[in-house]
C-alpha cells in the first residue's frame, strides 16, 4: 500500500490521477475515513480524471448515483453511511453494479463488509494534527 500526504484539495486532482494510475485495471474502489475526511472530494476528483463533467454529489440518502463520462461510459457513486442492513445493499442491486465493468466508488464500505473481496482498491483517508490529510492507497 502506498500513501501521499494532501496538503491543500488542489493538490487532489493529481492525487486521483496517481491513484487511478497505480490500479489501472482495477474498477471497484473502496474509500474508509472518518466523517468529513474528504472522501467524497477526493471522488469528485476522480470522476473528473475519469471524464466526467456534470456536478458529482454524494448519494448520502439515494445510496447511489450514476455519472456518465463525456464518452458515455458509467461511473457508480456509493454512500452506504445510512444503510441499516447488508440486505439494502442487495435491494439495490449492488452486486449487479460489482460485476457490471464499470467504475464503482463506495463510500462507508464497512457497511457491506462481506460483499467486499481483497482484490478491490482500498483507499484509507486519515486527518492530520495539522488538517492535512493522508492518504493511503
Amino acid at each position: 500500500m502506498q500513501s501521499i500526504a494532501c496538503k491543500s484539495p488542489e493538490e487532489l486532482f493529481e492525487i486521483a490521477e496517481k491513484i487511478l494510475h497505480a490500479h489501472p485495471e482495477q474498477k471497484i474502489f473502496l474509500f474508509y475515513g472518518a466523517m468529513g475526511s474528504g472522501k467524497t472530494t477526493l471522488i469528485k476528483e476522480i470522476c473528473r480524471v475519469l471524464g466526467v463533467a456534470e456536478m458529482v454529489n454524494s448519494p448520502s440518502f439515494s445510496i447511489v448515483n450514476e455519472y456518465k463520462t463525456v464518452s458515455g461510459k458509467s461511473i457508480y457513486h456509493f454512500d452506504f453511511y445510512r444503510i441499516k442492513k447488508i440486505s439494502e445493499a442487495y435491494d439495490i442491486g449492488f452486486e449487479e453494479y460489482l460485476f457490471s465493468n464499470h467504475y464503482c466508488l463506495i463510500e462507508w464500505p464497512e457497511k457491506i463488509e462481506e460483499l467486499l473481496t481483497p482484490d478491490f482498491v482500498y483507499i484509507k483517508i486519515e486527518e492530520q494534527s495539522d488538517k492535512s490529510r493522508l492518504i493511503f492507497y
